[in-house]
């Protein structure tokens, strides 16, 4: 006997073992002398109706289930004499990247501009004490890229999803929570994240892959029609039989090298906002309708979506990236600007919460850099950012 039950139960219930055993025999029809194994699947919290559900699906069974259940073999095979490819950037992108070449067959060669996770380290703590960036290495730039110190949030509103129960037995057999594979919105935590990305990094390296840190690609190397290899800052340069850049939104230099060499990039739709600070008992009273939440929910999260009018104009303004008990963090990749991100600890023991709060933007906002071509928008973020930091006295403040 195998079957899926899903049940709705109070809080206390869900943290209460024995209480889902009785459960699941009820379900199954088993007497208490018989064998009975369970286990949950998936968890989400239900908090429309006045009082908080938690939501499971089960698995019950006579027989023993393994927990967790994990479809991949994780068997990488020798590449270091492998044709290579060339991997610029060595962010979430970058990585699995580098995972997925590996397995095909390839030799993954990274370049990260930053540095390894130990040494991006006193990077942050000279923005965050002494409000000083290094364009090189920072929040967003380095080994993991931003993800490192960004959270951690394993979920995407993306329909076009692709396998995601494959990425989070990835990250679970680096030594991410098993819980990632039950939760409706996983999280790892900005402070388990670092140990996962050198787990990956040496899975990586193991297999035969390259990764060379604080080394910074400024040039492309092509016939005019393919892409040949990379021109390093040093001077000197790397042929491949591909290249793929996984540099992220934020590696200004990338997109003004691609504008430069005639490929082509266009400019679309972002969402620029700000980030905004509560009490996250604020937002768990709101949410879970009472005065404290107790132990068994964790921090309340929201989403808000409002279609404002402007000069005449409807925008739709959301909250993005909300993170329950957590902080906000200075995120920018170079001197006199202002950026920031948000992010929780695995144990989202903040007593704060922020969001981003950011309205959708097009070319009718950044037409004053319209002859920049494609990059219009991107030296209209670079302006506001450049603003934002005159406003704090030229500080991360």
């Amino acid at each position: 006997m195998n079957k899926f039950i899903d049940v709705a139960v109070h809080p206390s219930e869900a943290a209460d073992s024995g209480f889902l055993e009785d459960l699941a025999r009820k379900e199954a029809g088993l007497s208490t002398d018989q064998p009975l194994f369970f286990a949950i699947r998936k968890q989400s919290i239900d908090a429309r109706g006045r009082s908080v559900k938690v939501r499971l699906r089960m698995e019950i069974s006579d027989e023993f289930l393994a927990e967790p259940e994990f479809h991949l073999d994780f068997h990488y095979r020798d590449v270091h004499q492998a044709e290579e490819v060339i991997i610029v950037g060595f962010g979430p992108a970058g990585m699995f990247a580098a995972l997925r070449l590996i397995e095909l067959g390839y030799k993954p060669v990274i370049y990260e501009r930053g540095q390894d996770v130990r040494g991006r380290r006193r990077d942050l703590a000279a923005i965050n004490k002494y409000h000083e960036v290094n364009p090189e290495s920072n929040y967003c730039f380095g080994e993991g890229g931003a993800g490192t110190y960004s959270d951690g949030k394993l979920y995407t509103r993306s329909k076009k999803r692709g396998d995601l129960r494959r990425i989070l037995e990835i990250l679970v057999r680096h030594g991410a929570t098993e819980k990632i594979l039950v939760d409706a919105h996983p999280h790892i935590g900005t402070n388990k994240l670092p140990k996962v990305v050198q787990a990956i990094r040496e899975t990586i390296l193991q297999a035969g892959g390259e990764i060379h840190f604080n080394t910074r690609v400024d040039d492309f190397l092509t016939d005019g029609v393919t892409m040949k290899g990379i021109r390093l800052a040093d001077g000197s340069s790397r042929k491949a039989k591909a290249v793929i850049l996984a540099t992220g939104h934020s590696a200004r230099d990338i997109f003004t090298l691609l504008d430069r060499k005639g490929i082509a990039i266009e400019a679309k739709p972002f969402a620029l906002g700000l980030r905004v600070e509560h009490p996250q008992h604020l937002i768990d009273s709101i949410q879970y309708h009472c005065e404290k939440r107790g132990p068994n929910l964790p921090a309340a999260a929201y989403s808000l979506v409002h279609q404002a009018s402007f000069n005449g104009l409807q925008h739709g303004v959301f909250s993005f990236c909300m993170c329950p008990g957590g902080f906000i963090v200075p995120s920018a990749t170079a001197p006199g600007e202002v950026v920031v991100n948000g992010m929780s600890p695995s144990r989202r023991d903040s007593r704060f919460a922020n969001s981003g709060i950011v309205v959708a933007v097009d070319e009718k906002a950044w037409h004053a850099y319209s002859s920049s071509g494609p990059l219009a928008g991107m030296y209209f973020q670079a302006a506001i950012e450049q603003k934002a930091c005159q406003m704090a006295g030229g500080k991360q403040t």
